[in-house]
């Protein structure tokens, strides 16, 4: 069973950092496209970062570039998001998905299992 479980959300100050974890099960990561989405109350779901099954990324979002980093360890069979200079408006539920193809896209339909998402607020 195809399954993915986000974790490391939680409070933080502006300017803090957090890392969040997708770990895969019942599947290997790292032929397909990962991404990052996050959603926020009464906001559309917002691709936030994406990593092809070749290895590329992408920030989809313009608010988090140079903050937000996205990685894979084939090995764990997880996939991270690296998350710096935290500002509230980064405020919402980061959920992790795969598409299952090589290519990442923007569009959070196209993308086929999720996780049940992980909460992060930043907050002084």
């Amino acid at each position: 069973q195809l399954q993915l479980v986000e974790s490391g959300g939680g409070l933080v100050q502006p300017g803090g950092s957090l890392r969040l974890s997708c770990a895969a099960s019942g599947f290997t990561l790292d032929y397909y496209a990962i991404g990052w989405f996050r959603q926020a109350p009464g906001r559309e779901r917002e691709g936030v970062s994406c990593i092809s099954g070749s290895g590329g990324t992408t920030n989809r979002a313009d608010s988090v570039k140079g903050r937000f980093t996205i990685s894979r360890d084939n090995a764990k069979n997880t996939v991270y998001l690296q998350m710096n200079s935290l500002k509230p408006e980064d405020t919402a539920v980061y959920y992790c998905a795969v598409r299952l193809k090589r290519e990442c896209s923007s569009i959070w339909r196209l993308y086929d299992y999720w996780g049940q998402g992980t909460q992060v607020t930043v907050s002084s």
